[in-house]
């Protein structure tokens, strides 16, 4: 930020307000603070003085103290143009915009060809949502200066926030190409508004120009995710990945491999990412999920266990335990985790399917017939082949039964 200043003029006779300019142009801040403290002490009507304390405090960030000594020295010297801009500026930066816009429109209307007061004017009017006029200022501000990319980018952000999307994209462009390390990427604020619009393909264009973007990359593979194009999500989730490894990125590219029919990637994807983030239980329950699929059962039921113990009311683990548990028959631990769903009021019938397997297969034939009946009731025709198993299981129980 670069303020303006008003030159020191027939100032020697006025000790703290020389002292005061010295320290300003020595850098000197704090001590400026304290002589023109000291002036404005002695005379409350010393517009240079209030001036340059205000210039002093903005210096080192205090811009509460600079905006209560700029509208001091407006009130004493109403339009003052250094004064008028430089608090203008600080209201913007500070989000206090609707007080900035009268003084840096009246700034403007004395200096109409100076660049500044144009460009703040136009931030001032973006930031109030008045986007027709932010982009009219920014507009004034490029015939001052062609080349300011951050005014370039000022007014691709109020095209593109009156909805000219189409118009806005090569102002974001040009933005880039002005100032690459700021602004070359800025275009994909764009794509995310494409997005939020609907217009997904938009997106995914302009998504695709970047692919060193790493952000813009794992919204692409996502996308492509959701369209259930999972081979071609892998390419950019894999960038995405390489350039800045998260537990979301990751999930989906191992995801994407899953769906395309590479589980054995998956598999050491994710176990390299739980090595980098030990506490995350979705990545614990995606690796159950592959070897499920592989029927490495023990293996599937000890992971989604470690997704239980780090999320204890996780019900998808407990029941997806439960199940691996059956399928390696460790029906002692399968009834375990299945009363852990019941302490957590979440039983459904498929609960009361797998409740009534493990308790048959321990022989417990009076509880195993109490769940059967209790699936049966549940199920109400969801579950067809489990049904006609679990009826032909209860005419065998009531027999057994029956005959003691």
């Amino acid at each position: 930020m670069t303020l303006l200043l008003i030159p020191l003029l027939l100032t020697l006779g006025q000790d703290h307000s020389a002292l005061g300019a010295k320290a300003i142009e020595d850098q000197k801040f704090e001590e400026a603070i304290g002589h023109f403290q000291k002036a404005v002490a002695a005379d409350a009507s010393d517009y240079y003085s209030w001036f340059h304390l205000g210039l002093a405090n903005s210096a080192i960030h205090k811009d509460a103290e600079a905006i209560d000594s700029y509208r001091k020295t407006l009130a004493l010297k109403p339009n003052l143009y250094q004064a008028e801009l430089n608090l203008g500026i600080i209201l913007v930066e500070n989000r206090k915009t609707k007080d900035a816009i009268p003084l840096l429109a009246d700034a403007v209307q004395q200096k109409p060809n100076e660049f500044r007061p144009v460009y703040y004017l136009a931030e001032a009017y973006l930031n109030e949502n008045q986007f027709a006029e932010a982009e009219a200022r920014y507009r004034t501000a490029l015939g001052i200066d062609a080349k300011s990319a951050v005014a370039q980018y000022g007014l691709a952000r109020s095209l593109m926030k009156q909805g000219k999307l189409a118009e806005s994209q090569p102002e974001f462009l040009k933005a880039g190409e002005l100032d690459p390390g700021q602004y070359g990427d800025a275009v994909l604020e764009l794509a995310a508004v494409y997005e939020e619009k609907k217009q997904v393909d938009a997106a995914m264009d302009l998504y695709r120009k970047f692919p060193q973007v790493a952000a813009g990359q794992e919204r692409l593979g996502a996308l492509l995710l959701d369209q259930g194009k999972f081979a071609e999500a892998v390419g950019p989730l894999e960038i995405a990945v390489a350039k800045s490894p998260t537990a979301g990125n990751s999930y989906a590219l191992a995801k994407a491999y899953l769906q395309s029919g590479k589980p054995d990637k998956a598999l050491v994807l994710i176990d390299r990412t739980i090595a980098a983030e030990p506490k995350e239980p979705e990545l614990y329950m995606i690796r159950g999920r592959i070897l499920r699929d592989q029927k490495r059962f023990q293996e599937a039921a000890n992971t989604f266990f470690a997704a239980a113990k780090l999320k204890p009311t996780n019900v998808e683990a407990w029941t997806e335990m439960a199940g691996m548990l059956v399928m390696a028959e460790d029906y002692a631990t399968a009834l375990a985790a299945l009363d852990k769903v019941k302490q957590l009021n979440a039983e459904t019938a498929g609960h009361f399917f797998l409740r009534a397997i493990v308790l048959d297969k321990n022989k417990q034939q009076k509880p195993a017939l109490e769940a059967y009946q209790k699936f049966l009731a549940s199920s109400s025709g969801k579950h067809p082949d489990q049904e006609f198993q679990a009826r032909q299981r209860v005419k065998i129980l009531e027999k057994e039964l029956s005959r003691k």
